[in-house]
This record gives C-alpha cells, sequence and structure tokens, in this order.
C-alpha cells in the first residue's frame, strides 16, 4: 500500500514538512523570544538573516501543505478500489481510526497555512518587519499541529490492509448513521439552502462595502467564515443530491470521481481560497495602523476581498446551475 506513488508522495511531503518545520520553528522561537530590532548586537544581526531563512522555507513548505489536502483526498478516491466496502474517499477513510482526523488535521492546516502566508506576505512588505512577532506568535500553533498531522498521516497509511471490510459512503453518510456524517445528511433541506444563500448574500454584501468603502472589515471575515462553515454542510445536506440525482447520496467525496467530471475539485477549491482569504482579511484588521503598513494592508485587504467574491461566486454559479438543471427536483 505504502509503494503507491500518491501514498509516497504524501509521506515524502509529510517528512520534509516535519523536518523543516522544527528547523524552522526552532530559530522562530528563538526570534520571537530574543527579537530586539532596537539592538545592533551580533545576535539580532543573525536574527535579522535568520528571519529570511525561516520565512522562505516556511512558504516553501506551507505551499506543499496546501496542495497535499486536494492529493490526500484524490489518494483517498482512488485507493477505494484495494477495500471491500468503499465506493469512494469515505470508505477508503474509515478504513482505521486515523483517517477522518487526518483530513480534519489537513484541514485546519490547510486555512493555518494559508493565513500564516498571507501574514508573512504583508509581513515582508513592511522595512521594520512589523508583524514579525505574531507571525512567530501563529507560528508555534502552526508547527505542532503540522506534526501531529504527519504522525497521523503515516499511522494511517501503515494501517491500511487490503483484507479490511469497510463502510459505504451510502451506510455513513445517511440518515440512520449515528454519527457526525450521519448528523450533517439529516439536516433539513430546505433551511439549509436558505442558510447557505442567505450566508453568500450577506458575504458579498459586506465584501462590496469593505472593498468599496474600507469599513465592516470584521463583518465580512466573520461573514465568510461562518458561510464556508454553512458551505461546506450543504455539501452533504443538499448540494451533493443534486449532482447525484439521488435523494438519498450526500457523500461529500463522490463529486470528485470522474462521472462528475470531477466538478468536486473546482467546489472546494473555490470554497477554501474563499475562506482563507476572507479569514486573511480580518486577520489583518488590527494592524492597518502599523506606520510602515498604512498604505500596504487596505491594498491587501481589497485584493483578499476580491479573491473571496470570485471564489464564492464561482462556487455559488456551480451550484445554482446543477440546481437548476438537475432532473432531481427536491421538494418543500
Amino acid at each position: 500500500m505504502i509503494l503507491n506513488p500518491s501514498v509516497l508522495a504524501l509521506l515524502l511531503i509529510a517528512l520534509l514538512v516535519s523536518v523543516m518545520g522544527l528547523y524552522a520553528g526552532y530559530y522562530g522561537l528563538r526570534i520571537l523570544l530574543r527579537w530586539n530590532p532596537a539592538s545592533g548586537s551580533e545576535m539580532q544581526l543573525d536574527l535579522e538573516r535568520r528571519t529570511y531563512l525561516v520565512s522562505t522555507i516556511m512558504s516553501y513548505i506551507l505551499g506543499f501543505e496546501l496542495m497535499s489536502l486536494f492529493l490526500f483526498i484524490y489518494t483517498a478516491n482512488d485507493l477505494h478500489l484495494l477495500f471491500t466496502g468503499a465506493m469512494c474517499a469515505a470508505g477508503t477513510l474509515a478504513v482505521n481510526f486515523f483517517g477522518y482526523p487526518v483530513l480534519l488535521f489537513k484541514i485546519v492546516n490547510f486555512l493555518l497555512a494559508g493565513v500564516w502566508l498571507v501574514v508573512n506576505y504583508t509581513d515582508n512588505r513592511g522595512y521594520d518587519y512589523p508583524l514579525i512577532r505574531f507571525k512567530y506568535k501563529l507560528l508555534t500553533l502552526v508547527v505542532p499541529l503540522l506534526l501531529l498531522e504527519s504522525g497521523l498521516l503515516a499511522a494511517y497509511f501503515a494501517g491500511l490492509k487490503p483484507d479490511i471490510i469497510t463502510s459505504c459512503c451510502g451506510s455513513l453518510f445517511s440518515h440512520e448513521s449515528n454519527s457526525f456524517s450521519g448528523d450533517l445528511a439529516s439536516l433539513p433541506h430546505l433551511p439549509m439552502q436558505i442558510a447557505f444563500f442567505s450566508g453568500m448574500a450577506i458575504t458579498a454584501i459586506c465584501g462590496l462595502i469593505f472593498y468599496t468603502r474600507g469599513c465592516a472589515g470584521y463583518l465580512f471575515s466573520i461573514a465568510a467564515t461562518l458561510t464556508f462553515l454553512i458551505a461546506a454542510a450543504s455539501i452533504v445536506s443538499f448540494i451533493g443530491l443534486y449532482f447525484y440525482e439521488l435523494p438519498t447520496h450526500h457523500c461529500p467525496f463522490c463529486i470528485l470521481q470522474r462521472e462528475y467530471n470531477y466538478v468536486g475539485y473546482l467546489l472546494y477549491a473555490t470554497l477554501f481560497g474563499g475562506a482563507v482569504a476572507g479569514i486573511g482579511t480580518g486577520v489583518l484588521m488590527p494592524f492597518r495602523n502599523i506606520g510602515s503598513l498604512a498604505r500596504i494592508i487596505p491594498v491587501m485587504q481589497r485584493r483578499l476581498t476580491l479573491v473571496t467574491l470570485v471564489c464564492y461566486l464561482l462556487f455559488t454559479l456551480v451550484v445554482v446551475r446543477e440546481m437548476v438543471f438537475s432532473a432531481l427536483k427536491l421538494g418543500l
């Protein structure tokens, strides 16, 4: 199982992320504890040189981390043929205890990695390292989570045995399932549709206000984050039903397969991209009045806001198109 090319790639990425993350985390902690821009000591000069190295290392490994989420889901989908009972990634992830925790950590780390990259890019635009303490405090959170994810990933792949009988997505994401996935599938489709479209509309309005007037930034970021959660739940509750044209098929993974033209990758890429940009906008809000970033952050936030609006618009258009042209029509 481990000799599968995608599995090897994921394990190699995990090893690279762990080793380089430990190195960057060690020097990041030193910079956090001993940073003193008013000092001209040899240690301060060394730390200033190290911060460029640490930022470069983290930019690369977090970039790999962003890509690894989609590679992991693709691999889980690809491996489902090896397990009796599995129809897609849902069954593959259920083969052992570590599958879904790995996915959860990859989602959390995707969002944190994206936010850290936004903060790091903004900090590098300032001449006096204005966000250095904040970004390295954030780094002390990101690195342990990356290490934990890597350990769970290795345990997951090591525990994959082809003779294991697993559950199919139909049983995992069904109204009868006594699990979180069953609770998501049981969410009533009409209230979820109202919540989904209301969330998208509120996010769009707040985003346009912030983009044009520069106010309500926190409100926009909160709306974008809540809409991300609502949209993710909506994929299980009602969105997937229109793609499958089956009122009982709630799986969030089957839409990633060829039968549905891999449309799930477009949906998830736009959803996660919009969420990272929206959260990043809110994270930058407290630093708008810093002297060296006073002109940089507003421009950066406008760009991030535009990314969120475009991503969420694409997501909504794909959903609406399927709802209109699908043979399935859900009753009230």
